[in-house]
């Protein structure tokens, strides 16, 4: 978690970056921002820090070969960390760095700020850290005044909403060695494949492999074996799919460890099931180089997280949605020759 009531920008530069494949160029300023009043401080704090209060997902910074030296991000930022006479020098060469990687036709251009903030904490940890944000879509804002006993609407076009931060990344003054820790945010847009270079071409992350990451990973590799895997091996209903995903979130919310043996004696319970869904997990594991291991301690925000996702919803045709929250043996589904449909009787006893 990221807080910043004690924290304070101490200096910002701003940057125009466009998109190289569309013949825009890129813009440097000359010096660092100056504020001039108390108000424009705590209006690009709230602009550039609040979108990441409720950020979890903890990443590093790293470089395919290993080498955290040719992470571009990682060398400028410890740059300016280390002396601040350079911070706006490592600035301009972020800038750069953002224009060489956006290549990617519908990467939109944009201004690039790059702020250095003091005691900003993350996981109750205040220190210094590095910002690099970027806003690429601008609204039309109304302004209506009093003027000569009445009233003037004008307006203003190519706003920036401060409630809207389009991309960010707070990179903080800890772990240099591991590639520092990072928070990162990405409200993508212009398709899938413009996404890819923030995180990945920009920045170069990687996922901290903490409890939060292995709770989330986890829960999500269950679902994908629940929901897609399953069916290739096993003849099962919706329902009893629903109640296996059912089973799983009570096991998280209600343990304070995840230990993979009895996760899948108390939930899975089938030794044919169990192990598939442990080659399963491993072969997650191999594929993308992230171990997450047999045991760990379970996040109580991952599995918040994941409850957004798990579905308990049986949805019949567009008639009918039936909400499985317990015992699947209470639901029986068949087959009505005469109407040549399918049915699931459902057993209760009161009617709410």
């Amino acid at each position: 978690m990221v807080t910043f009531f004690e924290a304070s920008l101490d200096k910002i530069s701003v940057h125009h970056v466009g998109n190289q494949s569309q013949d825009e160029l890129y813009a440097l300023s000359e010096a660092p921002l100056e504020l001039k009043d108390d108000v424009i401080p705590g209006l690009l704090m709230q602009y550039f820090l609040k979108p990441f209060e409720k950020s979890n997902e903890v990443y590093h910074l790293m470089h395919s070969s290993d080498d955290l030296a040719l992470n571009e991000v990682h060398h400028f930022a410890t740059m300016a960390f280390e002396d601040e006479s350079k911070f706006h020098e490592a600035s301009e060469q972020i800038a750069k760095h953002l224009y060489k990687v956006s290549t990617h036709p519908n990467i939109k251009g944009g201004e690039l700020y790059v702020a250095y903030f003091n005691r900003v904490q993350i996981e109750g940890n205040p220190l210094d850290a590095i910002g690099i944000f970027k806003s690429e879509n601008k609204e039309t804002y109304l302004k209506v005044y009093p003027d000569k006993g009445g009233f003037v609407v004008d307006y203003e076009q190519e706003a920036i909403n401060i409630n809207k931060l389009d991309k960010g990344v707070l990179i903080f003054n800890i772990e240099k060695e591991n590639g520092y820790k990072v928070v990162v945010l990405d409200k993508t847009t212009g398709g899938q494949d413009a996404a890819v270079y923030w995180k990945d071409e920009f920045l170069q992350l990687k996922v901290r492999n903490d409890s939060f990451n292995r709770t989330n990973n986890t829960m999500g590799i269950y679902k994908n074996f629940v929901t897609q895997k399953l069916d290739d091996e096993f003849e099962m209903s919706k329902a009893d799919k629903i109640d296996l995903l059912n089973r799983s979130m009570k096991y998280f919310k209600e343990k304070e460890t995840f230990d993979l043996d009895e996760f899948a004696e108390e939930v899975i319970s089938n030794p044919e099931a169990i192990t598939s869904f442990k080659n399963f997990k491993n072969q997650y594991e191999e594929e993308f180089g992230y171990p997450i291991g047999d045991s760990f301690e379970i996040s109580d925000n991952a599995v918040k997280k994941q409850a957004r996702v798990y579905k308990s919803v049986l949805k019949l045709d567009k008639n009918f949605h039936i909400y499985i929250h317990g015992d699947n043996k209470l639901i029986e589904k068949g087959f009505d020759d005469d109407k040549s449909m399918n049915y699931y009787k459902v057993y209760f006893k009161e009617e709410a």
